[in-house]
């Protein structure tokens, strides 16, 4: 157990030192790569249909999995303390609760150049930024780290906490292969069905808790902790993610504004609701932002120790 939890507060204490760090070895890029290969090779043999999709996730999966299991038994054949360093890089490069709040500490600091706040923004969202103004700005900000507050820090931690390094390996890799295949599209409404399935499925409880977590995140940063849950209970409806749309509706009531409504997407306006109360604000400003941040900011600091209590409850069930 001290292992494992070592393993966790380690990961955590990494990422928080150097963040997600940009090497060509990442996990995350090598994952990548090896889906668009072997998507390239069953579409080449005409699997490109639900069938190809399952062989897909499985070989990207099976391949994440095998690739780290070979080399931590590898490495402790040779010695067991190498292959605990081996996991240790693998989750640190895995837990990236430092670059979602530096990429939006970074469009914070570009608000004042609308020009280079939408290129810092595009990394956050898929829409179309260039119909942005700062207001669409701040709040396409607030949406996507609310959102990624559960794909991308309380998912893949606790996955890590309650299932060890396997857990956090195979949420990134179905993730990974969400954002690569997992679209309502042509190419990929069929290849992709198992990979958009998956990625609600790991993301489904996650989600609702980060409500609570949001709840009580806005009680220590001076927000409004009751409307955050109230909000996300009436208005997580209106996205048609069955995920997304819990986290980012409790950070509008937790903020008292209101976020998404009309945006582009690939030159199309997309007239979609609006979270939040009418009477709430529409038009943020960068200080909104600046609550926002520190409000995912407690959030993710506070799903850290979660973490080391579901840790040291593994032993009861592994």
């Amino acid at each position: 157990m001290s292992e494992h939890l070592g393993l966790i507060l380690g990961a955590c204490l990494l990422d928080a030192l150097i963040g997600d760090p940009v090497y060509p070895f990442h996990p995350v890029r090598l994952i990548g790569r090896w889906s668009w290969f072997c998507e390239q090779r069953l579409f080449g043999l005409g699997l490109n249909g639900r069938l190809g999709g399952v062989i897909h996730w499985l070989l990207v999966v099976g391949a994440a999995l095998g690739i780290w299991f070979g080399l931590h038994c590898a490495l402790e054949l040779i010695h067991p303390a190498l292959a605990w360093g081996w996991d240790l890089c693998v989750a640190a490069s895995l837990i990236c609760n430092r670059s979602l709040l530096e990429q939006g500490w970074q469009v914070l600091r570009c608000l004042d150049n609308l020009e280079a706040a939408r290129l810092e923004v595009a990394n956050l969202v898929g829409r179309d930024v260039e119909h942005l103004d700062r207001a669409g700005i701040v709040r396409a900000a607030l949406e996507s780290l609310s959102e990624n507050l559960t794909d991308g820090v309380l998912t893949p931690l606790w996955a890590l906490s309650l299932f060890g390094l396997p857990g956090l390996i195979l949420v990134k890799s179905i993730s990974t292969l969400d954002s690569m295949v997992g679209y309502r599209n042509e190419r990929y409404e069929r290849f992709g069905w198992l990979a958009a399935r998956s990625d609600d499925l790991i993301h489904w409880l996650p989600a609702r808790l980060s409500v609570l977590l949001i709840a009580f995140a806005s009680l220590l940063t001076g927000g409004h902790p009751w409307l955050a849950i109230r909000t996300a209970w009436r208005h997580h409806r209106i996205l048609p993610s069955p995920n997304s749309g819990w986290g980012e509706a409790a950070c509008a009531g937790a903020l008292r504004v209101r976020l998404v409504g009309p945006l582009w997407r690939k030159g199309r306006l997309l007239e979609m609701g609006y979270l939040g109360d009418p009477e709430w604000r529409v038009d943020l400003e960068p200080h909104d932002l600046s609550r926002g941040l520190r409000l995912i900011g407690v959030a993710a600091l506070l799903s850290i120790p979660i973490g080391l209590g579901l840790g040291a409850l593994r032993p009861l069930y592994f």
